[in-house]
Order: C-alpha cells, then sequence, then structure tokens
C-alpha cells in the first residue's frame, strides 16, 4: 500500500527535499524549520536527533512533541486530494507538511502559512 510506504520513508531523506523547494522559490531552509517547529513542537536540537537517528516519518510525527492545535485549520489540495478530507490521521500529518512548505515556495507570507 501506498501510505505504508511514505509512513517507512526515512524523514532525513524527505527533509532536504522540503528544503530544496523551497530554495528553488527563494524561501529559506530556516522558514521550512519553523514550519516543521510550528507544526511538531519540535525545536531544532530535536529536529536534528530525529534527522541524525533517520527515523521514519510515521515515527518523527508519533514523537512529535505537540501537533499545533491550528494544523486544523490547513485546507487546500496537494497531490490532487483535500488535506482536511484525509481520514488517515498520519498521512493528514505529512500532507500538512507538504501543503506548508508548498504555500512556502508558492510566496505566501508565513503569518498566513502558519495560521497566526
Amino acid at each position: 500500500m501506498a501510505n505504508e510506504r511514505i509512513f517507512k520513508m526515512a524523514f532525513s531523506k524527505i527533509y532536504p527535499l522540503l528544503v530544496q523547494k523551497a530554495e528553488r522559490k527563494g524561501r529559506t531552509k530556516q522558514e521550512v524549520d519553523q514550519i516543521i517547529f510550528w507544526l511538531t513542537g519540535y525545536d531544532e536540537s530535536q529536529l536534528n536527533a530525529q534527522i541524525e537517528r533517520e527515523v521514519d516519518m510515521e515515527t518523527f510525527f508519533r514523537q512529535a512533541p505537540q501537533i499545533n492545535p491550528n494544523a486544523k485549520k490547513i485546507t487546500g489540495v496537494i497531490c490532487g486530494v483535500r488535506v482536511e478530507q484525509i481520514e488517515d490521521p498520519l498521512m493528514q500529518k505529512i500532507r500538512w507538511l507538504d501543503k506548508l512548505v508548498d504555500e512556502l515556495a508558492k510566496g505566501k507570507p508565513m503569518e498566513k502559512i502558519l495560521r497566526s
């Protein structure tokens, strides 16, 4: 199943792709990190530790200190799917992250991305 494959992917392999997606559009690694901190509650040292441990996506989100309560406000389409309609909670978190970095790459201001 496609979901299982995504859940088992190493976050350390996905992270540089998220950063590249942002940097290609003139945004920064710091902004990607800010999004990850906002969404997951990780801080810089915790994020780096997860990357160094090469945890999979499932572990990355399961061990997240605190999923932001405002994450429920993330709506829209990513990969042809409405994120607010994804039933699997883990897949929804993965797509939320995808969607936020997508918005960053599209030039949205950070306060809008972070649903302030």
